[in-house]
């Protein structure tokens, strides 16, 4: 248990959520361990006494992340409300709302931890917690900082179309904006394709994977990845770490003839089709978020389906080019198994609404990587160009 302690604060960090040290991660096994000695440890044991957890995260987030959640944390509680829900698909699927605690005190945050699966207490930090293993904490903790970075910029630009220039807000937007990295332009060097066995498939599968992590282009860890070699897609299993992605693939032939899509990812069927309409070989599937960010920038104010755009957009948008699809993640009759394939095989790419960016490529993924690159950048680009037009 301390070995996975000392892995997830280590993955906060070099993701850049938290600063190197900052994180305390907890697990429950026989008796309690921490990662590392800290003074505020007792005070977050007596979480364990009040909820059914076997571990726990909290770190106060690195900057830009700190202001963003403490403005938004502000702007809820002066409101009169205590919950932040972000419209992003990981808050519809993991998060729910992510409820705001005014004191960093084991009543009130167990409290709010009973419903919820991280709380924001400002001024101190996240706390997150998992019933299973630290992974699940990390995720919760990486989740509320991609929900509320998305939320942030996203209602920045939707007040000035609405022509709501707040001092405050564009103050703090711009000491937010002048923390950001630089956008990456560098390529890795990924396997050469087309790939004829596979053990080669698996080996460029991970390779990618570890590449769309180490950019920055998801959430945590959150993700899909597959290879098609004849009729047999590889890709890689539900809720698996597309940074350690070896012996999480799963072999699914077309015709579904094993029960190996029952641990595949979810979006297996929406791959499958893509393969059946188009000539290519894989896909990479990230949340880079300024992709995310411009898939919920609509201009049209009288829409009848505001409210319930990932799911009911009919507008036919796109960012230069790259179409943007409504659907919820799976199947069913508003699963993107329905929108994604064909604008992902007449385009090689897609933008699936508050959710994430889809790529193709037709021999390896060199040319699936630097779609899912570029598009983001320019997501980044087109969204401050925005921004200026729109600023008094």
């Amino acid at each position: 248990m301390k070995e996975l302690c000392d892995k997830y604060a280590r993955k906060l960090a070099v993701q850049g959520l938290c600063e190197e040290g900052a994180p305390l991660v907890a697990g429950l096994d026989d008796v309690l361990v921490w990662n590392r000695e800290d003074p505020r440890r007792d005070l977050l044991a007596g979480l364990f006494d009040r909820l059914s957890i076997n571990s726990l995260v909290f770190a106060e987030p690195a900057e830009p992340y700190a202001t963003i959640l403490d403005f938004l944390a502000a702007r809820e509680l002066a409101g009169g409300g205590d919950v932040l829900r972000p419209e992003d698909t990981e808050t519809r699927t993991f998060l729910h709302g992510i409820p705001i605690c005014r004191e960093f005190s084991v009543d009130a945050m167990a409290s709010q931890l009973k419903r919820r699966k991280a709380v924001i207490v400002p001024g101190q930090g996240i706390v997150s917690h998992g019933t299973v293993s630290p992974e699940q904490g990390f995720v919760f903790y990486s989740s509320t900082i991609f929900a509320c970075f998305v939320r942030f910029f996203s209602e920045y630009l939707a007040s000035l179309r609405r022509g709501d220039d707040d001092p405050e807000f564009r103050a703090v937007f711009e000491s937010v904006t002048g923390q950001l990295p630089p956008p990456r332009t560098d390529l890795p060097d990924l396997a050469p394709g087309p790939f004829e066995d596979e053990e080669a498939a698996l080996s460029a599968m991970a390779e990618a994977g570890r590449a769309v992590v180490g950019y920055g282009l998801v959430d945590s860890f959150f993700g899909n990845i597959s290879y098609r070699l004849g009729d047999v897609v590889y890709i890689s299993q539900t809720g698996s770490s597309l940074d350690e992605l070896e012996g999480c693939i799963d072999p699914c032939p077309m015709d579904g003839s094993t029960t190996h899509g029952l641990t595949a990812s979810s979006e297996l069927s929406a791959h499958e089709d893509v393969y059946r309409r188009a000539d290519v070989r894989c896909i990479l599937h990230g949340h880079p978020r300024f992709s995310v960010i411009m898939s919920m920038d609509c201009d049209k104010t009288d829409c009848p389906n505001r409210g319930a755009c990932h799911v009911k957009c009919t507008e036919c948008r796109t960012v230069e080019g790259v179409p943007i699809v409504p659907g919820e993640v799976g199947t069913g009759p508003t699963g993107l198994c329905n929108t994604l394939p064909p604008a992902v095989a007449s385009s090689g790419a897609a933008i699936v609404h508050g959710h994430g960016l889809f790529t193709s490529g037709r021999d390896d993924f060199n040319q699936a990587f630097r779609r899912l690159l570029e598009i983001e950048n320019r997501c980044r680009e087109i969204y401050f160009e925005r921004i200026g037009e729109l600023t008094p």
